[in-house]
C-alpha cells in the first residue's frame, strides 16, 4: 500500500483541459485527451446491465429497445452536407429523434444494425456542433438536452459491494466496472461537452434547459463505477461551472451535500476524487477576502473528509484543496492543522503516513503566528508518531526535519518544542527496532544540539531525572507487590495450619 501511495508523487492540481480539437469527423477527442476512432469504439468489459433510461422532463421510463424488444423504424437520413443550409435544423431534429432511442447493451448482437446507425448519427451531431455550422434554434436546443438526458440519466447498476454484500472491501482494491453502453454514452457526453463549450451556445437560452434539475442529476452520475464516465462528467461540470455563473452557488451546495452524505452516512461514493478535482480549480479562483461560506465549506466538508476509511482513494485531490485554502488565506492554517489532529488515525498506519505528508505541505504555507497557536498539540502528536512501531510512520515524521521552512519555525519556538519531543527522540535512540529510524533520529537529535546546546543539555538532564524517578517508582511498586505477596502467603499458610488442626 505504501509503495502505491509513494508512486503517486507530489501534490498535483486539477488536470488542465488542454486545447479543443480543431476537427471532429472520423475521430473525436475524449475528455481525457485521447483520440478515439468514431468507427471503431470497442467495449473492454461488460459485467452488469444498466437499467432503463428515465426522461429528465417527465421522470417516467422511456421505451428501451432492449427491454421491450420493439423499436420504432429507423430511417436512413442524409448527411448534413447533402442538404441545403435552411433545412439542416429540421434534419438535426430528426437525427435527435433517432438518438433518443435507448438500447440495452447486455446482448451486443441484439439490434446491432440499429445501434450502429444511432452511433454514426451521434457522431454526425457532434461534428455538426463542433464545426460551428450555425446557431441552433431554441426548439432544437430543448430537444438536444432532452435526448442527452434520455441517454445518460439512468439507474446506475449496483456497486460491487452491494452485489457481494461485502462492506469491508477496500474501494482502492476493487476492479473498475466498465459500462457496456459506453460506445454510445461516450459520444453523448462528447455532444454535451461540445454544446456547453460552443461559442454559438447562448447562455441565456441554454440555462433554461441546463437548469438546477439537470445539474443535480448530472452530479448523481458521479457515483458511476466507470472511470471513463466520471472523467467526462468532471470535464463537463467544470465547463458548466465556468460558463453558467448563475449555477455556481447551487453546484457548490450540491457538492457539499454529496460530501455530507458520504462522510456521515454511506462512506461509499465513486466520484469523490473527481468532485475534489473540480473544487481544486474553484478554490484556486476564490477572491480575497474569502467569503464565510467558503470557510464553512472547509470546516464542515473538506476537513471531515479525512475521516472515512477509504480516504486514500482521493487523498491527493483532498490535500490539494486543503493546501489551496491555506495558501489563499494563511490565517486558516491553525484551523486546518487542528482539524487534521481531530481526525488523526489511531490504528491505521497507511492513513498516518498520508496525514504526515499533507501536514508537511500545510506547514510549508504556514506563517509563524499561526504556527504558534497550534504547535503544542501538533508536536505532541508528532512525538507519538516518532515513537510509532510502524517504521514508515516514524520515518515520515522524521522527514519533516528535511524541510527548511519547518525547521525554521521549530528553531523560532525551540524553547517550547524541544521539551515536547525530546523524550520521543531519546526513546528512539535507546530502543527503536528499525535501523533507518534510529539513524534519522540521531540526525534530528544532532540538529537540536547544534541549534541550542544549553537547551539540549537542560532537556537531557530533565529526561535523566525523569527516568531515574520512574525507575525508583517502579522499584517501590515491585517492593510493594512483594510485601503483599509475602503477607498473602503467610495468611494462606496460617489458614492451612488451622484447617489441619
Amino acid at each position: 500500500m505504501f509503495n502505491k501511495i509513494m508512486k503517486r508523487g507530489g501534490r498535483k492540481g486539477p488536470k488542465s483541459e488542454g486545447n479543443e480539437p480543431t476537427v471532429f469527423s472520423s475521430a473525436y477527442r475524449s475528455a481525457g485527451g485521447s483520440v478515439v476512432s468514431a468507427s471503431n469504439v470497442t467495449v473492454n468489459h461488460a459485467s452488469r446491465p444498466t437499467a432503463a433510461a428515465v426522461s429528465p422532463q417527465t421522470q417516467t421510463p422511456l421505451g428501451s429497445a432492449g427491454v421491450t424488444g420493439v423499436i420504432p423504424p429507423i430511417e436512413n437520413l442524409p448527411l448534413f452536407r447533402d442538404v441545403p443550409v435552411p433545412e439542416r435544423q429540421t434534419l438535426f431534429l430528426r437525427k435527435l429523434q433517432i438518438c433518443s432511442i435507448v438500447f440495452e447493451f447486455s446482448d451486443s448482437l441484439k439490434f446491432a444494425r440499429e445501434k450502429e446507425t444511432k452511433r454514426q448519427t451521434l457522431v454526425e451531431l457532434v461534428d455538426f456542433i463542433h464545426s460551428g455550422s450555425g446557431r441552433l434554434s431554441e426548439a432544437v436546443q430543448e430537444e438536444l438536452i432532452r435526448m442527452i438526458g434520455n441517454n445518460i440519466f439512468r439507474c446506475l447498476p449496483p456497486t460491487s459491494h452491494e452485489n457481494t454484500g461485502s462492506e469491508n472491501a477496500d474501494p482502492e482494491e476493487e476492479e473498475s466496472y466498465l459500462d457496456p453502453a459506453w460506445p454510445h454514452l461516450q459520444i453523448v457526453y462528447e455532444l454535451l461537452l461540445r454544446y456547453v463549450v460552443s461559442s454559438d451556445t447562448d447562455t441565456k437560452i441554454a440555462k433554461r434547459y441546463i437548469d438546477h434539475s439537470f445539474v443535480l442529476r448530472l452530479l448523481d452520475l458521479f457515483d458511476s463505477e466507470d472511470p471513463r464516465e466520471r472523467e467526462y462528467l468532471k470535464t463537463i461540470l467544470h465547463r458548466i461551472y465556468g460558463k453558467f455563473m448563475v449555477h455556481r452557488p447551487f453546484i457548490r451546495k450540491a457538492i457539499n451535500n454529496i460530501f455530507y452524505r458520504f462522510i456521515f452516512e454511506t462512506e461509499r461514493h465513486s466520484g469523490i476524487g473527481e468532485l475534489l478535482e473540480i473544487l481544486g480549480s474553484i478554490i484556486n479562483g476564490f477572491a480575497l477576502p474569502m467569503k464565510e461560506e467558503h470557510k464553512l465549506f472547509l470546516v464542515r466538508a473538506l476537513i471531515p473528509l479525512h475521516k472515512p476509511k477509504g480516504m486514500a482513494a482521493y487523498h491527493q485531490q483532498l490535500s490539494y484543496c486543503i493546501t489551496q485554502f491555506v495558501e489563499k488565506d494563511f490565517k486558516l492554517a491553525d484551523t486546518v492543522i487542528r482539524g487534521l489532529l481531530k481526525y488523526w488515525p489511531v490504528t491505521n498506519c497507511q492513513k498516518e503516513v498520508l496525514f504526515l505528508g499533507e501536514l508537511e505541505e500545510i506547514l510549508e504555507a504556514t506563517q509563524s503566528a499561526e504556527f504558534q497557536r497550534c504547535m503544542v498539540p501538533l508536536f505532541k502528536q508528532i512525538g507519538r508518531c516518532l515513537n510509532s512501531s510502524h517504521f514508515q510512520v516514524a520515518e515520515r515524521a522524521l522527514f519533516l526535519w528535511n524541510n527548511d521552512h519547518i525547521v525554521s519555525l521549530i528553531a523560532q519556538n525551540r524553547n517550547i518544542i524541544f521539551p515536547i519531543i525530546f523524550d520521543a527522540l531519546e526513546k528512539n535512540m535507546q530502543g527503536h527496532w528499525n535501523q533507518a529510524v534510529h539513524g534519522l533520529t540521531a540526525n534530528v537529535r544532532k540538529m537540536f544540539l547544534d541549534m541550542d546546546t544549553e537547551l539540549f543539555e537542560e532537556c537531557q538532564q530533565k529526561y535523566i531525572d525523569k527516568e531515574a524517578k520512574a525507575k525508583s517508582q517502579e522499584e517501590q511498586r515491585q517492593m510493594a507487590w512483594r510485601r503483599l505477596e509475602a503477607v498473602a502467603a503467610a495468611k494462606s499458610s496460617a489458614e492451612d495450619m488451622v484447617l489441619v488442626n
